[in-house]
């Protein structure tokens, strides 16, 4: 069948990754499911203190934009975009719990082949390496699967936690994007990082058990 067919399937989704072992536990990225909204709310809100400093304003407040009743609407949107081939969306699972969500989006093929990389994992999941595992999964396969060239991030200068992230999973600083997001009622700088496939023939989730940092089952 081909990855373009009357079903919707495009490159690089539907497809399941990992897994991937890492201290706090296996790593496995699937695509969200309906079911996933009483999961994703109740680590969302409990998490808000953690998570909302470092997300794009909106104007529904935390707790209503993060809702159960609002997941199937997003679930919707992003599996549309999927279908579409704009967006590769995720669910992060550590020993098949949902723990986060990752997505490459913006996918700009033609001459550019482009995308951006985010992601969020819960608190009681972070440094366990989880995201680290998970951005070296979804960045092998956008660039072995799903065909694209290079992927950046956007993160604020005072996120630290993420900033190591990106460093130790290979993406490389570029620069700072001044004012360049709405985060917490005010435009933020946010430095930009990138990865281009030749600079990881190999791909990244081989550097990470060639470091010792993840074991393949």
């Amino acid at each position: 069948m081909s990855a373009f067919s009357d079903l919707g399937r495009h490159p690089g989704w539907p497809v399941r990754l990992g897994p991937v072992e890492v201290r706090a536990g296996t790593v496995t990225l699937r695509g969200p499911r309906l079911f996933d909204g009483g999961k994703w709310s109740r680590l969302r809100i409990r998490d808000r203190d953690y998570l909302e400093r470092w997300e794009p304003t909106a104007q529904e407040g935390w707790n209503e934009r993060n809702a159960t009743l609002s997941w199937p609407a997003q679930w919707s949107s992003l599996r549309a975009m999927a279908r579409r081939g704009s967006t590769l969306p995720f669910m992060i699972l550590v020993d098949g719990e949902v723990a986060g969500q990752i997505t490459v989006g913006n996918i700009v093929r033609g001459s550019l082949l482009s995308a951006w990389i985010g992601y969020w994992v819960a608190a009681d999941r972070a440094g366990g390496g989880v995201a680290t595992a998970a951005v070296a999964l979804l960045t092998d396969h956008a660039f072995r699967d799903a065909g694209l060239h290079r992927l950046e991030a956007t993160v604020r200068p005072e996120n630290g936690a993420s900033i190591r992230v990106l460093t130790k999973s290979g993406y490389r600083e570029e620069g700072l994007f001044k004012r360049y997001l709405d985060v917490a009622g005010q435009w933020r700088d946010h430095l930009c990082f990138a990865l281009t496939s030749e600079e990881v023939p190999d791909g990244l989730v081989r550097r990470l058990v060639a470091r010792g940092e993840a074991r393949l089952p």
